[in-house]
């Protein structure tokens, strides 16, 4: 992900934790908020509890390349924060996909929801 699209200050995840609107699901939380730049930023939080640092490299690049599939869909204009919940360990790529999709069709990020199978 180029970073211009990653989010990457701390005070960046906490104003968009603090302000912005949040969705769940039973494997990833998506918290998003607006932020007046003509693209979305991006950022993945993995907790320690979830594993040692190998596994929360495999998490972050599945979210991180199953959220990459879908920025064409997206709206611009938001800063995105997704963090892992303790599920996210045992399933396969495929519902992680599934996931990311459903909680940014849920937040109503995409452009066209024709084209989406929730």
């Amino acid at each position: 992900m180029k970073r211009d699209y990653r989010l990457r200050l701390n005070s960046d995840f906490e104003r968009v934790r603090r302000e912005g609107q949040a969705y769940t699901s039973s494997l990833v939380v998506l918290v998003f908020l607006r932020n007046g730049l003509p693209h979305s930023r991006f950022g993945f939080v993995i907790n320690r509890r979830l594993g040692g640092a190998v596994q929360r490299n495999k998490i972050k690049r599945r979210l991180k390349e199953a959220t990459r599939l879908q920025m064409e869909t997206m709206k611009p204009g938001f800063d995105l924060v997704f963090i892992a919940r303790q599920p996210i360990c045992q399933v396969a790529y495929r519902d992680i996909e599934q996931t990311v999709k459903n909680l940014v069709a849920r937040g109503k990020l995409i452009t066209h929801l024709t084209q989406w199978i929730i």
